[in-house]
């Protein structure tokens, strides 16, 4: 069974940073990209970046470019997401999810999510 448990979320001020953990079990981790999304209140699912199978591909969405960073341990299975200059708008409900492939068909499974909450 895959399970995704996301964690490291919290309160943190403008400004601040954190770095979300997603521990992957149940499936060949090293096989397939991973993503994160993003659900802030009152709003729709919002996409925030890509990692390949290897971690040697990335991409971020507009809102979140220059800013987060995501990376992976397929050691550990385990990927990450580096959250630097935070602001007030990035307050969600941060999902990873694995990917149907090593990279570019999208996400299916998608773990509880954690919430970051950034005060001005």
């Amino acid at each position: 069974e895959v399970q995704l448990v996301e964690s490291g979320g919290g309160l943190v001020q403008a400004g601040g940073s954190l770095r979300l953990s997603c521990a992957a079990s149940g499936f060949a981790f090293s096989s397939y990209a991973m993503y994160w999304h993003r659900q802030a209140p009152g709003k729709g699912l919002e996409w925030v970046s890509t990692i390949n199978n290897l971690g040697t591909t990335t991409s971020y969405g507009d809102s979140v470019k220059g800013r987060f960073t995501v990376s992976r341990d397929n050691a550990k299975n385990t990927v990450y997401l580096q959250l630097n200059s935070l602001k007030t708008e990035d307050t969600a409900i941060y999902y990873c999810a694995k990917g149907r492939s090593h990279y570019g068909s999208g996400p299916d499974k998608r773990g509880q999510g954690i919430q970051v909450t950034v005060s001005s």
